[in-house]
Parts: structure tokens; C-alpha cells; sequence
């Protein structure tokens, strides 16, 4: 027996029904997103503070590892890939991309395959093991380092080499592959704490993110407009086309003007024989000199609203919108950043979140140990 309300109908249950399906299955596809997040930064957390490579992975390769050098990944597959003109490529940078985007198996423009073989990581530098020899790349001499964000190739600059070159991956091996690499030039200067500390971090703004159940919807909460097909939307359309009809057909039909109905009676009817025309006397009046427009745009009333100013809490104006108000914190700023802001010097070789210091300066120390460090300590957050 079907359920009803109070008036005897039924279709309030079946919005109800209705609505909280369609709000499970968001919830459901939400949930096991997140989840899949959190494995997944929780796995990078495990690594970075366990793994620390081994040097029997060594064994059998075509290399000689230095005292105290280790192996951390090896791929078969890689290939070298030189690029003959380029710009200075950004310094390396201890960051964990918490979105890695989809990359596509294809090679950029300009980027050049010369070899291929098998690379090696270890925690003092990056190894191909080609055909055509080695290539090393020292992490103590590494200027430059970029990851396509569209391709699976990372392209590396050192001081020793003029040509940039790098490698060419499977698309499935990318990202843990850039992980790795993270991971040991962290190693390399003695910086794996900074790594560990931006994971816990971006775990905890995660953990904040947990999407939540929905309430449960009831028979009584159901519109009227529910009936309608499409809802709120179908009625406030036609709401607006109820306003638009009327305005387009007094625009199509406008008001006759103000002595026209008296030239009409004025007009004789049409006969057989045509009378001859009417002159009237002329009568030369002095015409009446319509005001010109002024040019000069009127000044607006007292009391008239201004814009609201943007709001910076004490930060200088810049195009970034850059501000010590509060929101999500700056990780990687703007390239122009130092043109708006007194930047600190050493600015770009930090490794944190954009900060300001107690004597004006802003550094990218946040988050660190050393924040601020000589700077007179930290004083305030930048946001965006």
C-alpha cells in the first residue's frame, strides 16, 4: 500500500526518495575519492620517512657506487632526451604535489630523444645507463629542474653541462618517479624533515576535507514546485520570460505619438473624385531652442555608494591578491612576487610557504625551523 500525506498524496514520498538517493550516491563517489587521497598521502608519508634506500640494489648494475651512496629506484625504460635551446630553468624545489596531473605519452616540441636505457637513483645523483654510455646528473651540482605538467619528461640543468637534457618516462612510472627524486635530493642536503612536514601538512588540510553524510531529506520538506518538470529552474525561467514577453512587445509596438489621432480625423476619406490639396497659410513661428546636451558627466549625489576597496589588511597593493587577511597558503608565488614585496635575499632558494618577517621582509621559510631566520623572527602569514 503506497504512502501518503495528510492531503492523500504520494509524490511528497517519492521526492523524498528521490532526493536522498541522488544525495547518497554524490556522497558515496565523494567519499571513496577522498579515501583514495588519503591512502595515497599517507603511503608518500610512509616513504619518506622509512625508505632510505639500500645498497644492495646496486648489485649487477653497470655502476660503481661511491662510499655511503644507495640506491632508491631503478626503471628499465627511461629514455634521454636532450633540448638544444631553453631558458634557466626554476631551482629545485622540495614540494609534493598534492594533485599530480594527468600526463599524456607524448614528447614535447623541441625536446630531442638521443638514447635510452636504464636509470638509476640514488641519494647522490640520477643515472641512464644507455647505449650509448652514461649521463650523470650530481644532485651537488644541479641549477635547474623542471617537470613537464602535461608530459611524462623531466628536464634537468647542471653547472657542469650546457645542453639541458633529461629523461622520458612510461606515463605510469612519472609520478613516483618525481616523488622519489623529492626524496632524494632532499637526502642529498640534508632536508628530508621539510618533505615530512609538508605531508603532514597537506594530510591535515585533507582530514579537514572529509566530505560529510547528508542529512536525511523528509516527505514534508518537498515543494510544490517539485511537481513542475525541472524544478525551481523551470519556474524561475519562466518567471523571467513572463517579465521579458511584455517589455519585447511594447518594444515592437511603440505608443503612437502625441497628436497623431487629430492628423487622422483630419484626413479626409477617400472618395471617387480627388479633392484638390489643401494649402494651409504659412505661419513662421519662432522655433523653440532645444537645450543642448551638456558634455560634462553630472557630479553623483551625496550618500552615493563608492566600490568597496579591496581589502589587504596592511598588504601592499599587488595584481596577485596577495593579502595578511587569511585564506590558502602560498607555496609557490608568483614570478613577480619581489616587484610588489620586499623580498628577503635568497628568496627563491627557501623551501616553504610565503611568510613575513618582523623587519618588513617576506621570505619562504613558513613552516620551517630557521623561519625568518635573521629577519627579527616571523611576524604574520601571506595568504591569497
Amino acid at each position: 500500500m503506497a504512502k501518503t500525506d495528510s492531503t492523500g498524496s504520494t509524490w511528497r514520498y517519492r521526492w523524498a526518495h528521490r532526493q536522498n538517493e541522488r544525495r547518497q550516491r554524490a556522497f558515496r563517489a565523494a567519499d571513496e575519492a577522498w579515501r583514495r587521497r588519503d591512502d595515497e598521502l599517507r603511503r608518500l608519508r610512509t616513504l619518506a620517512v622509512s625508505f632510505h634506500g639500500s645498497a644492495q640494489a646496486g648489485v649487477g648494475l653497470p655502476m660503481e657506487l661511491a662510499p655511503g651512496e644507495v640506491v632508491f629506484w631503478t626503471l628499465p625504460a627511461a629514455q634521454l632526451v636532450e633540448v638544444r635551446h631553453t631558458a634557466v630553468l626554476p631551482a629545485p624545489e622540495l614540494t609534493v604535489d598534492p594533485d599530480p596531473p594527468v600526463l599524456r605519452p607524448r614528447r614535447p616540441e623541441g625536446v630531442k630523444v638521443v638514447d635510452a636505457g636504464l636509470a638509476v637513483l640514488t641519494n647522490r645523483r640520477l643515472v641512464l645507463l644507455g647505449g650509448r654510455g652514461r649521463r650523470d646528473w650530481a644532485y651537488g651540482r644541479m641549477t635547474g629542474l623542471s617537470h613537464d605538467p602535461g608530459a611524462p619528461v623531466t628536464l634537468i640543468q647542471v653547472l657542469d653541462r650546457r645542453r639541458t637534457s633529461g629523461l622520458l618516462l612510461p606515463t605510469g612510472a612519472a609520478a613516483d618517479f618525481r616523488f622519489t627524486l623529492t626524496l632524494a635530493f632532499a637526502d642529498a642536503i640534508e632536508q628530508r624533515a621539510a618533505v615530512v612536514a609538508e605531508l603532514d601538512e597537506l594530510i591535515a588540510e585533507h582530514t579537514a576535507a572529509r566530505p560529510e553524510r547528508p542529512a536525511v531529506l523528509t516527505p514534508a520538506q518537498a515543494r510544490i514546485t517539485a511537481l513542475v518538470p525541472g524544478g525551481r529552474r523551470t519556474v524561475a525561467v519562466c518567471g523571467a520570460l513572463a517579465l521579458i514577453v511584455p517589455a519585447m512587445l511594447v518594444e515592437s509596438n511603440p505608443p503612437t505619438r502625441a497628436g497623431s489621432e487629430r492628423a487622422a480625423a483630419a484626413t479626409p476619406a477617400a472618395t471617387g473624385t480627388t479633392p484638390p490639396p489643401h494649402v494651409a497659410p504659412a505661419v513662421r513661428g519662432r522655433p523653440t531652442p532645444s537645450p543642448e546636451p551638456s558634455r560634462a558627466r553630472p557630479a553623483p549625489p551625496r550618500g552615493t555608494p563608492q566600490p568597496p576597496v579591496q581589502r589587504r589588511c596592511g598588504a601592499p597593493q599587488n595584481p596577485f591578491g596577495y593579502d595578511f587577511c587569511g585564506g590558502q597558503r602560498i607555496r609557490r608565488p608568483a614570478a613577480g612576487v619581489c616587484d610588489w614585496f620586499e623580498c628577503v635575499p635568497g628568496f627563491w632558494s627557501d623551501r616553504g610557504w610565503l611568510v613575513q618577517c618582523r623587519d618588513g621582509s617576506v621570505s619562504r621559510t613558513g613552516g620551517q625551523r630557521d623561519v625568518c631566520a635573521g629577519h627579527e623572527g616571523l611576524r604574520r602569514t601571506v595568504w591569497r
